[in-house]
């Protein structure tokens, strides 16, 4: 009998304290805070609804990046070597992810990164991958909306020098541009943090700009974009996808007003049975509308763990072969394609700014700027 007894313990012990843990590698604190909040909204309602893979539960484990590229590394390394992660969500920037991403590709433990755009974040890794469009993409996507819809003929860009996301994403757009539209191009430099702009903003308004571009975050942004209505620009404002967080609005204001971005989802566009039943289940939840970030924190969640169904292993390497042959995973922001390279092929959403709320503008697709 006692035998007997032990045994059950031990069959009860491996299905109650067995677990397979997945990383969340999020900027919680510093710059971009904003952007790591809603991720992980996005992800703590993935998780309430499928907390369990293989018959094991699954833990979540969270590691704040504080915004920072050198703290994103040693995150990364503490979930891998100490918390035994099986795959990690993260990082958001561009920067904080690649840096990341040498750990995750030395340790052959697959990172999903939920909005890092820069093509350099998977470039060359074989278990780095992303479930957002990459800045090819979306720069060509803003050059045609700034060159067809908005009949630009000169752009001033503010380029924040310390992001390889704002960097890249100028590069394209100007590529585009110059190339197709033969639009002549300001570009003006600022840094993480600055909240002076008056300098850059002098030089935009002697150039004539017809748009004021902005390839950083949604800080600096709204306040460029307040400093530059304050002295008398009366043009278009139009950005990245870093421009979507709801601080864009708290923040600038009145200013924000009829500014255009790019983004990779926005309630309005909901057509799926899925993602209509995301906007419900997060309004229940949260008591507002998810944002950008937290429907990719969702889908990333959930795209890690409908591969390790497919793996049917908690072996990372297994896991990350699983991850790079996704086709066809229907995502709350879209359907999800993994190609060879880890980069997901989806389309590009034209938001703008209008009664103080996002509003759907367009979609582009990659077939459309070919």
């Amino acid at each position: 009998m006692k035998r007997f007894l032990l045994i059950l313990f031990l069959i009860f012990s491996i299905f109650v304290f067995s677990e397979i843990k997945i990383g969340v590698l999020l900027p919680l604190t510093g710059g971009i805070s904003a952007f790591g909040d809603w991720t992980k909204k996005g992800i703590e309602l993935a998780y309430s609804q499928k907390s369990t893979v293989l018959g094991e539960k699954i833990t979540l484990v969270y590691a704040d990046t504080r915004s920072e590229k050198t703290e994103a590394a040693n995150a990364m390394a503490r979930l891998i070597d100490k918390e035994k992660v099986v795959a990690v969500i993260g990082e958001i920037a561009s920067s904080n992810s690649i840096a990341a991403a040498e750990i995750a590709e030395a340790r052959k433990v697959p990172q999903v990164a939920v909005t890092s755009t820069n093509p350099l974040v998977t470039q060359g890794k074989k278990f780095v991958s992303r479930v957002c469009f990459i800045d090819p993409l979306q720069g060509t996507a803003l050059a045609e909306f700034a060159g067809k819809t908005l009949k630009a003929k000169k752009v001033a860009i503010f380029v924040d020098i310390e992001q390889d996301y704002s960097v890249g994403l100028t590069n394209y757009f100007k590529e585009r541009f110059e190339k197709k539209y033969k639009g002549q191009i300001l570009e003006v430099r600022y840094k993480s943090g600055d909240q002076e702009f008056s300098a850059q903003l002098a030089q935009a308004l002697a150039f004539n700009s017809d748009v004021i571009m902005f390839t950083g975050y949604y800080n600096e942004i709204a306040l460029a974009a307040q400093q530059a209505r304050a002295m008398g620009y009366k043009g278009y404002f139009i950005a990245g996808d870093g421009a979507d967080a709801p601080e864009l609005i708290k923040i600038g204001g009145q200013a924000v007003e009829g500014l255009y971005f790019t983004t990779h989802y926005v309630p309005e566009a909901a057509k799926t049975k899925i993602a209509k039943d995301f906007v419900d289940a997060f309004k229940k939840k949260f008591n507002t509308l998810p944002a950008m970030n937290a429907a990719l924190g969702y889908d990333a969640y959930m795209l890690i763990v409908n591969a390790i169904e497919r793996a049917k292993s908690k072996d990372p390497v297994k896991i990350n072969e699983a991850i790079r042959s996704t086709k066809g995973f229907q995502g709350v922001s879209g359907n999800i394609d993994i190609d060879e390279n880890g980069n997901a092929v989806k389309d590009v959403i034209i938001v703008q700014v209008k009664g103080g709320k996002f509003t759907y503008v367009t979609t582009i697709g990659p077939e459309d700027l070919k």
